[in-house]
Order: structure tokens, then sequence, then C-alpha cells
């Protein structure tokens, strides 16, 4: 787990937050605002894991070139 898959996870949470008190208050802005950073959190959080995925994938096996 890299920082980017945590810092995904974090924004999901607080999008999940914010979507719920936007429900608790009846503020449709903050309900709506809470589900677009959920989303957010989500992609972020598949960036990381597909970074990490390639770098151990590519990484490993690539002869480095020597200038």
């Amino acid at each position: 787990m890299n920082w980017d898959e945590i810092a995904g996870t974090w924004r999901q949470f607080r999008g999940k937050v914010k979507e719920r008190l936007g429900k608790l208050t009846d503020n449709d802005l903050m309900t709506s605002a809470g589900r677009r950073e959920q989303s957010a959190g989500v992609l972020q959080r598949e960036h990381g894991s597909a970074k990490a995925q390639s770098n151990t994938q590519f990484g490993a096996g690539a002869p480095t070139l020597i200038l």
C-alpha cells in the first residue's frame, strides 16, 4: 500500500462523512459534494494501486541503461 492508496481511502471516507452530513441537514449541495469526493477518492486509490503494480511488474525486470 502506497501513499496514493492511503490518500484515496481517506478522501473516500471524508466524502462519505460529507454525504451523510448533507443528508442529515437536508443540504443537497453538501450531499453532492460528498459523492463527488467519494468518486475522486476511488479514482485516486485505484490510480495508486495501478502505479504500485506497474512499478513492481516493470521495475524488477527492466534493465538499466548506463551512459
